[in-house]
């Protein structure tokens, strides 16, 4: 979609809704919201739906910051003591540990 041709309101429109699906568990929404967006909200002439799309690329850029380090933190978290965690978390491992052969 050209972002050019939407009209301001429906372009707000379409900001919040990516917003909102963010906390439906798709933090990707944020992330495609913060980018997609961004001109709209920083580099535009100013228009009266400029300050709410702003707050939302910004909150959008917060909550994928925050999924993204709360990704990271689990990742290292797991790495470091899946083998202590005992089979379970091997099973859910994707890295096949290697034997002493």
């Amino acid at each position: 979609m050209d972002l050019r041709r939407v009209q301001n309101e429906d372009k707000l429109q379409l900001c919040r809704k990516y917003y909102i699906g963010g906390f439906a568990l798709l933090p990707f929404l944020w992330c495609i919201n913060s980018i997609w967006f961004f001109n709209e909200a920083f580099r535009k002439p100013h228009y009266e739906e400029q300050r709410q799309i702003k707050t939302y690329v910004i909150r959008s850029m917060i909550g994928t910051v925050i999924w993204i380090a709360i990704i990271i933190a689990w990742v290292t978290i797991f790495q470091m003591n899946r083998s202590s965690w005992g089979a379970t978390a091997d099973y859910m491992s994707f890295i096949i540990p290697k034997g002493e052969v």
